[in-house]
């Protein structure tokens, strides 16, 4: 890890240091150790999200991190054909493959650096399964799910999908040439991710180099966290430790700082972090299951339609898949 880099970070564009004698760096106001559970077919995530309250993540939902793990031959597992309503979906591929379809004929490879954005919005099918050679022969596979909710006036918008292959991640230095930022999603300092959002987020991967100091501007009315990927670090400008599967809970400013230990573990030479933050919605989030609305009786409809096939057909392509 990671799978998308550069040989030479100072041919990057570089992102400012935010100007200490005018900037608020955030405090760190919670770390929280992300639970261990199994999803889909039966393997095993974290659980970042919603292990806060979900007014303080809003318009975050859901984070599981999957992996890193080195699959053997016949174990890698995913998630076969079911149904998402009222939010997006961002699904980041680190490393190895997930294969994607769903139900409007929208899918593909998601490999190594790649993610996949699906907008459910009023009703989709999906399925998302490791690709018969990773099933096969085994291999790395390490990525991290994000489900990004959606204001009421855009729950019903048609779904739709994004592939963003690796090429077209935005690669950004800090100002000392020291960490690597990957933006996916959203704005950072005039520059602007590949990823389309209906909900204002950013969305970003960055490397720290053990020893070193990121420090980044941050959209002030956007909230801010971090999740450790591996490697350990501190955090905020009263430097909390942080490690491998911590989320980080940030307060108000309008500048982020993490610091990557100057020992790494030889598994994890750097720290990697993946930074997001958005827009709060402030509306009402009802879960049931794969069903996110603002009122019972729209999660009731949404099952009702799910069950009356209103949320599409399974491709005739596929469904020997989906009975497997």
């Amino acid at each position: 890890m990671p799978a998308v880099t550069t040989d030479n970070l100072l041919l990057l564009p570089r992102i400012p240091r935010p100007d200490p004698a005018f900037a608020t760096f955030r405090p760190v106001t919670k770390v929280v150790t992300a639970p261990t559970q199994l999803e889909g077919e039966g393997f095993q995530v974290r659980r970042a999200f919603p292990n806060v309250d979900l007014r303080t993540a809003d318009p975050f939902l859901l984070m599981d991190h999957l992996g890193a793990v080195e699959y053997a031959p016949g174990e890698a597992k995913g998630a076969p054909w079911h149904p998402h309503r009222g939010f997006e979906t961002v699904t980041y591929i680190i490393d190895g493959a997930f294969e994607h379809h769903d139900s409007t004929g929208g899918g593909g490879l998601i490999a190594d650096g790649a993610t996949q954005w699906m907008t459910a919005g009023a009703g989709i099918l999906h399925d998302e399964m490791p690709p018969a050679w990773l099933l096969q022969k085994g291999g790395l596979f390490h990525g991290v799910q994000s489900w990004v909710n959606l204001p009421r006036d855009l729950k019903w918008t048609p779904p739709r999908y994004q592939d963003i292959v690796a090429s077209k991640l935005v690669l950004l230095s800090s100002h000392d040439g020291a960490s690597l930022i990957r933006l996916i999603a959203g704005d950072m300092a005039d520059h602007a991710g590949p990823g389309v959002t209906w909900t204002p987020i950013t969305y970003a991967h960055a490397t720290v180099s053990a020893g070193t100091r990121l420090e980044l501007p941050w959209r002030p009315e956007f909230n801010a966290f971090a999740y450790v990927l591996s490697g350990s670090g501190k955090a905020g400008i009263e430097g909390r430790p942080v490690r491998e599967g911590q989320l980080v809970v940030f307060g108000p400013g309008d500048a982020l700082v993490v610091e990557a230990d100057s020992a790494q573990d030889s598994r994890s030479p750097m720290l990697e972090v993946l930074l997001l933050g958005g827009q709060p919605i402030r509306e009402p989030a009802i879960f049931y299951g794969p069903f996110v609305m603002n009122t019972r009786e729209e999660i009731l409809k949404a099952i009702e339609d799910y069950r009356a096939g209103r949320m599409g057909t399974i491709p005739a392509t596929y469904l020997n898949d989906s009975d497997k």
